[in-house]
C-alpha cells in the first residue's frame, strides 16, 4: 500500500474507533510501519476522531521527525516494539473503557491478565501480559515493551490502557476490538462460574490460528 493510502486508511480507521467510543478526547495513538526505516504515527494530543492525513507524523526508527506534525510522545514505545519485533506492522494504543478498567485491578496475573474463556481471544491475541505502572511518557514503558515485544501481541499497561500489535493496521484494530470485547465479557461474568478453556483446547486453537 502506498504511503498516501496508508495515511487515508489511518484517518478512516481512527475515526471509526472514536465514533464507536473506543477513544475519547485526545487519548490513544496509532502507528504503522511504512518501510524498514520509517513509521507513520498519530500526532501528539490529536483526537482519533479528527485526524488529517497531511498532518500525520512520519518518523524514522530513531524518532526523528521527517514530515507532518510532532508525533505522539508515546511514539517512543511504538518504536521500541518495531525495533525489537520485525513482524509487527502496526500498533494500536487505546484507553478503551473495559481494558482500562481491567488495567486498574489489583492481583492480575502479570503473564496473562485474562484467562482464556473464548476461542476468539486465543486465536486473535493469545494472552495479555501486564506491564507495571509508569507515568504516561515515562521511558520505562518503552523499555518494558521493547523487552517483551517478541513475546506477545498485546500488553496491558497498569492503570493506563492497552497496546496491541498486528501485521497491518486492520489486523491490529481487529485484535484490539476482540480484546476489548473479551474484557467486557470478563466484567459481565464476574460473580458467575466461568467455564475456562482447558490447556488442550488452547493448544488446539493456537494451531488453528485466526
Amino acid at each position: 500500500m502506498r504511503e498516501e493510502e496508508q495515511k487515508l486508511q489511518m484517518v478512516a480507521l481512527a475515526r471509526s474507533l472514536f465514533e464507536r467510543g473506543y477513544s475519547v478526547g485526545g487519548a490513544g495513538n496509532l502507528s504503522v510501519r511504512l518501510d524498514r526505516e520509517r513509521i507513520l504515527v498519530t500526532p501528539t494530543g490529536a483526537s482519533l476522531g479528527r485526524l488529517q492525513a497531511e498532518r500525520l507524523a512520519v518518523v524514522d526508527m530513531r524518532g526523528n521527525l521527517l514530515s507532518g506534525d510532532k508525533p505522539s510522545k508515546e511514539s517512543v514505545f511504538h518504536l521500541a516494539i518495531y525495533r525489537n519485533n520485525p513482524a509487527c506492522g502496526a500498533i494500536v494504543h487505546l484507553h478503551s473503557t473495559y481494558l482500562t478498567a481491567l488495567s486498574c485491578l489489583q492481583g492480575l496475573d502479570p503473564d496473562n491478565a485474562i484467562r482464556a474463556f473464548t476461542p476468539y481471544y486465543v486465536m486473535r491475541v493469545g494472552k495479555l501480559a501486564v506491564v507495571p505502572y509508569y507515568p504516561p511518557g515515562d521511558g520505562n514503558i518503552a523499555r518494558e515493551l521493547g523487552e517483551r515485544a517478541n513475546r506477545g501481541k498485546a500488553f496491558l499497561l497498569a492503570n493506563h490502557g492497552v497496546v496491541v500489535c498486528g501485521e497491518n493496521l486492520v489486523d491490529a484494530l481487529e485484535n484490539t476490538e476482540e480484546l476489548e470485547e473479551t474484557a467486557k465479557l470478563y466484567f459481565i461474568l464476574q460473580g458467575h462460574k466461568i467455564r475456562y478453556l482447558t490447556a488442550a483446547e488452547i493448544k488446539d486453537l493456537e494451531h488453528r490460528g485466526k
